[in-house]
């Protein structure tokens, strides 16, 4: 018997749907400690899982798309970060009504967030996408989750910027403005930007 394939648009928000869930549940853990270098390696979890399960997370799918870049690549790549960005809103919704402490302590973390300037909030993201490729890279090519463990914590304790965590944090916070949108943006952008650093290069440095 002949099955029907699930629409493309579909199964890659749904992969981001639940890599975007993954993200809700490290930033919720590291907002619940008081103490930050334990909170950073908690959040592991979230890479971790997603890595696991191959659920598809734009800041770490983004860096692939030198190697892979058919239309079905980059379809997979934007669906993925729709679904992350569905997940993180409603969940950081959900989380906020159901712990409302969490709430004022994603607050006091976005107020801090946005007296960034912009171009101090994309330098941030740059650092974050080059850790988050490295990670990625490691896990995938390395077979290990070394990258992981170390470059996460590396990016959440340097202050630099994950554009998928900041949305859940903003959506827990209940900030929803222009500014905060901007900020997204940028994040966004200066992920995209450094994870394609490296493999950019050695791409340069192999033809």
């Amino acid at each position: 018997m002949m099955t029907k394939k699930t629409p493309l648009a579909v199964s890659g928000t749904a992969q981001g749907i639940l890599a975007g869930i993954c993200i809700a549940l490290g930033g919720t853990v590291y907002l619940s400690c008081d103490n930050k270098y334990v909170g950073a390696v908690l959040f592991c979890v979230a890479l971790l899982t997603i890595c696991f399960f191959g659920f598809s997370l734009y800041t770490g799918k983004i860096g692939l798309i030198v190697e892979n870049h058919k239309k079905k690549d980059i379809a997979v790549l934007l669906t993925g970060l729709l679904g992350n960005t569905i997940a993180c809103v409603l969940f950081g919704l959900l989380a906020g009504a159901g712990v409302p402490k969490m709430v004022e302590a994603a607050a006091a973390v976005c107020t801090a967030k946005l007296t960034q300037t912009a171009g101090q909030t994309f330098i941030r993201g740059i650092f974050c996408g080059i850790l988050m490729y490295i990670a990625v890279w490691v896990y995938q090519k390395k077979n290990s989750i070394v990258g992981i463990l170390f470059a996460i914590p590396v990016f959440i304790l340097s202050g630099f910027e994950h554009s998928i965590a900041d949305m859940y944090y903003f959506a827990l916070a209940r900030i929803f403005t222009l500014e905060s949108a901007v900020y997204i943006v940028l994040v966004v952008l200066g992920n995209t930007a450094g994870s394609l650093i490296i493999p950019l290069l050695m791409k340069l440095k192999t033809e």
